[in-house]
């Protein structure tokens, strides 16, 4: 089974709903059949590659509400077991941060590709990193277990731009509209950080067909 999850490095309910799919897969019977692989999405493709406080981003979105909104998500991933600072966190452009998800997609293993994930999330949210400076994805990189020169060299090239483009184009075509969504086998899509539990149910409802 293959499970396509598609994701931006700058959303919470994203990176909560990692956490949760996690959760359901270390319960699955089948779970080491399952090819897990994360997949580029951009809630704001416009957002400039200079980094600014989130708050101050997300208060020009949302208004007054943005804070209460902010407050609602923290304890959310509290509950998850998951940090989270939106005081410290800097909106950035993610472009570059799904380039480098390829690039470990590409040229490493999966759990390669996992850990960066991980470490992206948790760069943004809980550590106020600038994800879109080359430098910082290219540390990141290298605690993922990439090569830190290749990295270097890849986010200073264009190598990959096209190619991320054009998945981020795909999922809009294929009704991908909100993040995260999660693709079993290109057939089935959930969306949302939905609680282990439906995961679980369609782990096993998707291995059951293929049976």
């Amino acid at each position: 089974m293959k499970v396509e999850i598609y994701s931006d490095v700058a959303c919470p309910w994203c990176y909560i709903g990692k956490r949760r799919f996690e959760q359901a897969l270390a319960g699955f019977a089948g779970a080491a059949e399952v090819e897990v692989v994360y997949r580029p999405y951009q809630l704001d493709p416009g957002a400039s590659a200079t980094a600014r406080p989130l708050m101050q981003a997300l208060g020009e979105k949302f208004g007054p509400g943005a804070a209460a909104m902010a407050g609602n998500v923290v304890a959310a991933a509290r509950g998850e077991g998951i940090a989270m600072d939106f005081e410290r966190a800097l909106a950035a452009n993610t472009l570059a941060a799904h380039r480098l998800l390829r690039l470990a997609e590409h040229e490493y293993r999966a759990a390669v590709q996992h850990a960066l994930a991980e470490a992206l999330f948790a760069a943004h949210f809980a550590h106020g990193a600038d994800i879109g400076d080359p430098g910082v994805l290219v540390e990141l990189a290298a605690l993922a277990g990439m090569d830190p020169e290749r990295a270097r060299a890849y986010l200073a090239s264009d190598e990959g731009l096209a190619e991320v483009r054009e998945e981020i184009r795909a999922a809009r075509q294929i009704g991908v509209t909100a993040v995260p969504t999660f693709v079993f086998d290109g057939k089935y899509g959930v969306q949302g950080a939905q609680p282990p539990a439906a995961f679980l149910q369609t782990l096993e409802a998707v291995a059951r067909e293929a049976a």
